[in-house]
């Protein structure tokens, strides 16, 4: 007697997709889908045929699932088909359920730590008393991802409804803009799309992660972090942020990370251009596509503290001109604010730290800082920030800095021991909000799916507990310290006061003013200089658009107003990518050397697009969908392009370029499109010009049945 040849092996896919939480994956959708993917930790079904009956008292049958080229000990899974076979949540076992003549129908149960990724099978076949073997190769792909629905899983999440929002929404919103004017800018994370979990092989193949590690969500988000930017490895994204997109894509003009992915496995080159919530997009489409709970978050706000003192340093000459570098650190970049940053929470628990670290922590893939010399950031306990004890892995002191570092303005002063006096301190500026999308809702025009996460992050301003959590982290700084023991009592008896802008509408003109009050029974002579400049977001000033310095003399206890006007033709040719402003002002007291400097960002408003279906959208049935948007500028926009996602038409991602259009008219185009979803589905649109772009719209809409 011969052993048993395979005929074919089954794995169920679309049937084993349902308990393991992975049916909303395309290719289990096929018409025949050849890709099984399941969740460690839970059984999943199969079946083999064979070219003859099975005989239990001769035949045996063994199943060797391996992942990667060279298997190790925790990349491989041997074991022979027995209907003794008990489950175990840390071992591999295969139970034998039915046999019928040629076709034994079995049930596989894998290791709760399992790695993740495409994990191939063999089926080896012999007879009892013989030596010889027959092996088959199954040929699909055979994933095994995280399991947060399983109690034993690292990633686990004991409120499993919350998993429909961090593992299975593939719609989100990242929210962007100066503190004032923050807005919800919607991303299709777009999970689920067939060629994102071969991206992420492919991604993790690249970064070089052994395979053994590849079930350590801490392993496996400190690498995704690394290698979602392009700094070492040739990761995914290659992030800029100086306004020079044209030989790639504006990051303002990606409307989800799917045709970032698609294209990086394509070409197998980083795809130009991210900025921070770009990065954050696409992590958490590879976290969610391999089952690690994750959601965006942005820092209004956010401090980068590139010399580990905790504190954001200012420094100015000593007539109060800012300095563009750091005297004390010369060779490197100062330290900078940026208006906001966006980065990742991701799930998990935490065994390699004492208890009480696990639940959200914080990564970070844009490239700002190196740790342990690369560019990749976390995971940091978001508790562990919150209490400032930077000690614990990894970076919770860079992520302290981000949300909690105090400002501190510096001013040369030859006779100060460290070279520069301080000028003022404020322990409100940084880390005004954290944001994130608040779960199971999704409101493409307004706000009502914001939610304010701040106090997980740290303690309410000014309160003692949020002192004592920074200043806990300064305590473990030999250079943080140093910085904290200057902050000395100044004499001043003069208060300046700039006002807040809170809104413009792009083409209106605006006004920057300080209030002075004398409070002294002195009067007092004052040297102020008012600016306003164009900024990129992350803090990097662009052009001057408006400054005017002068002298004013305040009489005793009297107050007095100073103010410059900045026209829209003032500020509309130097305008940069998302339109950010600085308005900064600074003084200078003759007679008691007082100083005084503040800032302010806000944004330049621009329009939506607004997004409407002429008719009820039927499934598999052709459509239309519209696109407008009024051009608010007194010139004609040439050069537009509209972009729309969703991943439930056919196509996903349109690009239309569009009519030129005079100035303060309606741009309005047709876009023939086919559902091929039921339910709700969910549109993102960007626009551009070259008078204007980052322009953005979305929509969700039912598909009904025919």
């Amino acid at each position: 007697m011969e052993p048993l040849l395979v005929d074919v092996v089954h794995f169920y896919p679309r049937e084993n997709a349902q308990p393991h939480n992975t049916v909303k994956f395309e290719v289990v959708n096929d018409e025949d889908p050849k890709t099984t993917i399941v969740r460690r930790g839970q059984p999943f079904n199969g079946v083999v045929r064979f070219n003859r009956p099975y005989n239990e008292a001769e035949d045996l049958v063994q199943l060797v699932f391996s992942l990667g080229d060279k298997p190790q000990m925790e990349t491989q899974g041997s074991m022979y088909l027995r209907q003794d076979a008990v489950p175990n949540k840390h071992t591999w076992t295969a139970k034998l359920i039915a046999i019928q003549d040629n076709t034994l129908s079995f049930e596989v149960s894998t290791p709760v730590t399992l790695p993740v990724g495409v994990w191939a099978l063999q089926v080896v076949t012999r007879l009892k008393n013989s030596p010889e073997r027959a092996v088959y190769d199954f040929d699909q792909d055979i994933y095994i991802l995280f399991n947060p629905w399983n109690p034993d899983d690292q990633t686990y999440m004991e409120d499993c409804s919350l998993l429909q929002e961090y593992v299975l929404n593939d719609v989100g919103k990242v929210w962007v803009g100066p503190i004032k004017t923050t807005r919800g800018k919607p991303w299709s994370y777009g999970q689920f799309d067939a060629v994102v979990l071969p991206a992420c092989m492919f991604m993790l193949d690249r970064a070089d992660i052994p395979f053994h590690h590849r079930g350590d969500p801490i392993k496996m988000t400190r690498v995704i972090s690394r290698i979602v930017n392009s700094n070492d490895d040739d990761g995914v994204l290659v992030g800029r942020w100086d306004g020079q997109y044209e030989d790639g894509t504006a990051p303002s003009d990606w409307t989800g990370s799917v045709d970032i992915l698609s294209q990086f496995l394509e070409t197998q080159e980083p795809v130009p251009y991210g900025q921070c919530w770009v990065f954050a997009g696409v992590v958490t489409t590879v976290c969610r596509a391999l089952g690690i709970p994750s959601r965006v978050v942005s820092n209004l706000v956010s401090a980068h503290d590139a010399n580990s003192t905790l504190t954001v340093d200012k420094y100015y000459t000593e007539t109060m001109e800012e300095l563009d570098y750091d005297p004390n650190n010369p060779e490197k970049a100062p330290d900078s604010i940026w208006n906001y940053h966006v980065w990742n929470d991701v799930w998990m628990s935490r065994p390699d730290l004492p208890a009480g670290y696990g639940g959200w922590q914080a990564i970070d893939a844009t490239p700002q800082e190196t740790s342990q010399g690369m560019y990749q950031c976390g995971p940091a306990p978001v508790e562990a920030i919150k209490q400032g004890v930077i000690g614990l892995s990894y970076d919770v002191e860079f992520m302290l800095a981000s949300v909690n570092a105090d400002l501190m303005r510096w001013r040369k002063d030859p006779e100060a021991e460290l070279g520069y006096a301080m000028v003022d301190t404020n322990n409100y500026h940084i880390g005004r909000k954290v944001l994130t999308k608040k779960p199971f809702v999704f409101d493409p025009i307004g706000d009502e799916d914001r939610e304010d996460i701040t106090a997980l992050y740290k303690y309410k301003e000014g309160t003692t507990s949020e002192r004592l959590a920074l200043m806990n982290g300064v305590r473990f700084s030999e250079r943080a310290r140093r910085y904290y023991a200057v902050i000395s009592t100044l004499k001043s008896d003069v208060k300046f006061t700039l006002r807040d802008i809170d809104t413009v509408n792009i083409g209106k003109d605006f006004r920057v003013t300080v209030d002075i009050e004398n409070t002294s029974n002195e009067g007092r002579n004052i040297k102020a200089s008012l600016s306003a400049t164009s900024v990129f977001y992350n803090g990097v000033r662009a052009d001057m658009v408006k400054k005017t310095e002068g002298k004013i003399f305040v009489g005793p206890q009297k107050k007095e107003v100073i103010s410059i006007l900045v026209r829209s033709e003032d500020y509309l040719p130097k305008l940069v990518e998302y339109c950010n402003m600085k308005i900064s002002a600074m003084a200078i007291v003759e007679e008691t050397k007082q100083s005084w400097a503040d800032d302010d960002d806000f944004q330049i408003l621009k329009p939506n697009i607004n997004i409407k279906f002429n008719d009820d959208l039927i499934i598999n049935q052709p459509s239309t969908v519209v696109l407008s948007l009024r051009n608010p500028l007194d010139r004609p926009l040439t050069g537009c392009e509209f972009r729309l996602t969703s991943s439930g038409i056919t196509g996903r991602t349109f690009r239309v370029p569009a009519a030129d259009v005079a100035s303060y008219e309606v741009l309005q185009i047709e876009l023939p499109i086919q559902p091929n979803k039921l339910g709700k589905i969910n549109f993102v649109a960007t626009f551009k010009s070259v008078e204007l772009r980052d322009i953005n719209g979305a929509a969700s809409v039912e598909v009904m049945e025919g």
